[in-house]
């Protein structure tokens, strides 16, 4: 009898909430029917990502030729990390809403973001720990938040596997990526990223998460180090992955 009172009182709970606080379009603020959910013109605007694609930096490909199948560039030069997955391409709708988390204060749209990344973890083994893209505590001050922490706690929750919020830092303060080429991103990370407990890593799968992946850069570097201090592999998921335009450049990020 008491369980069933708790759980009427929780769901008079949720009702009153929903009432005076209702799920929002995460992209436009307009009102929908449930949490997580995209308005229909936000949805219909989302390029969500999934095979084929390249299995180490998750670019689309034009055929499906396995889920080992690379792209040429991860053929001439692969990343650190094992694989990447991206929930969907960056784009208008998914720009927005990775700046609504990253300076707009809104803390809660992480747990959307990880909502439809969670699809995307795969056969990540059972104990594989869930790892976020620090910021250094610099930033981390002046924003209040880790956006990517936020993601990654979600993730967990979802998943069931350790998050581990502290394990790997940034030792020093890089300026921001955008504008630079791909070998000055390259330089400007590395050995920019260190691990505080070794023996927490040692032997398990890891799940790096970041909110967007441009050039790779940062997550190249992390993973160089989380290898280097007994990772058994460094998988990584993203929110949005930055695609290239027709003339082949990369979209700018704000």
């Amino acid at each position: 009898m008491a369980a069933l009172a708790a759980t009427w009182m929780r769901s008079l709970w949720t009702t009153g909430l929903d009432f005076v606080l209702p799920p929002r379009c995460p992209g436009c603020g307009l009102i929908v029917d449930g949490d997580h959910r995209f308005c229909v013109d936000c949805w219909q605007a989302l390029d969500f990502l999934g095979p084929p694609a390249c299995a180490r930096c998750a670019v689309p490909l034009p055929h499906d030729l396995g889920t080992d199948a690379l792209c040429g560039a991860c053929h001439a030069d692969p990343p650190a990390f094992d694989r990447a997955a991206a929930a969907v391409a960056y784009g208008d709708v998914a720009r927005t809403v990775a700046l609504r988390l990253k300076y707009g204060g809104r803390p809660g749209v992480a747990r959307t973001m990880a909502h439809h990344m969670a699809r995307l973890i795969g056969d990540l083994p059972a104990d594989a720990v869930i790892v976020p893209v620090p910021l250094h505590r610099w930033r981390l001050w002046s924003r209040g938040y880790n956006q990517a922490l936020l993601i990654a706690r979600g993730l967990a929750e979802r998943s069931g596997r350790e998050c581990l919020p502290d394990t790997l830092i940034r030792t020093r303060a890089t300026p921001a990526l955008r504008g630079l080429g791909r070998k000055q991103r390259a330089r400007t990370v590395s050995g920019a990223f260190a691990v505080t407990d070794r023996a927490r890593l040692k032997g398990r799968a890891v799940l790096l998460i970041d909110d967007v992946y441009t050039s790779g850069a940062t997550a190249n570097a992390c993973a160089k180090v989380l290898k280097r201090e007994g990772a058994s592999e460094v998988r990584l998921l993203c929110w949005a992955r930055v695609l290239r335009d027709e003339a082949g450049d990369t979209l700018t990020i704000a």
